[in-house]
């Protein structure tokens, strides 16, 4: 089966709650202003392109591509990135609202999350090495057989991680923040 190529494109203000996008392959498109709320983006491929100020909050996303795509001020609540297609995942975020999403088992090496809200995120067995949090909430973010080897964590804050059941190995992690890594002691640090 061909699937239709869509290159280089412009899509802005798109109601996507109202009609899905094309099933078909966007590369180098830039969606700006749309909406994406609820819709079924499944079966798409996004190749380089990005998505700035969208709201994707419980989008159907099953084998959607997302490689080389990047998000800026967008909503993403509740969303099932473990239902994309992981082999080409390479993904960037920056100001976006990512709370209650799932990024379960996917390989995320060298991700960038710059100023995001990913509380309630699940990082459930996924591969978050040499990833960037840069000042990012990570309140109730769950991580558990998470690899965080070498992940920079130094500005972000409000997180729980258990040293014990996730790879840290050479991660950064701010002094201030340092109960994070001690929450399961249940012990004060004044």
């Amino acid at each position: 089966m061909n699937t239709k190529l869509i290159e280089s494109r412009n899509f802005d203000k798109i109601d996507y709650t109202i009609t899905s996008p094309e099933k078909a392959e966007y590369d180098h498109c830039n969606f700006l202003n749309s909406n994406f709320y609820e819709a079924d983006i499944s079966d798409i491929t996004f190749s380089s392109c990005t998505f700035v100020n969208c709201d994707f909050s419980l989008a159907r996303c099953m084998n959607s591509v997302f490689n080389d795509a990047q998000f800026i001020n967008c909503k993403m609540l509740g969303l099932h990135f473990d239902n994309c297609n992981p082999l080409l995942l390479s993904v960037y975020f920056e100001n976006c609202i990512i709370r209650i999403s799932s990024f379960y088992r996917l390989k995320l090496k060298k991700t960038k999350f710059i100023r995001c809200n990913l509380q309630e995120a699940d990082f459930t067995e996924t591969d978050l090495s040499g990833a960037l949090f840069d000042n990012c909430d990570l309140q109730g973010a769950l991580f558990e057989n998470t690899n965080l080897e070498r992940a920079d964590l130094y500005s972000s804050y409000h997180y729980s991680i258990d040293p014990e059941k996730n790879k840290i190995r050479k991660a950064r992690f701010s002094k201030a923040e340092i109960t994070g890594l001690l929450n399961k002691y249940d012990i004060e640090i004044l």
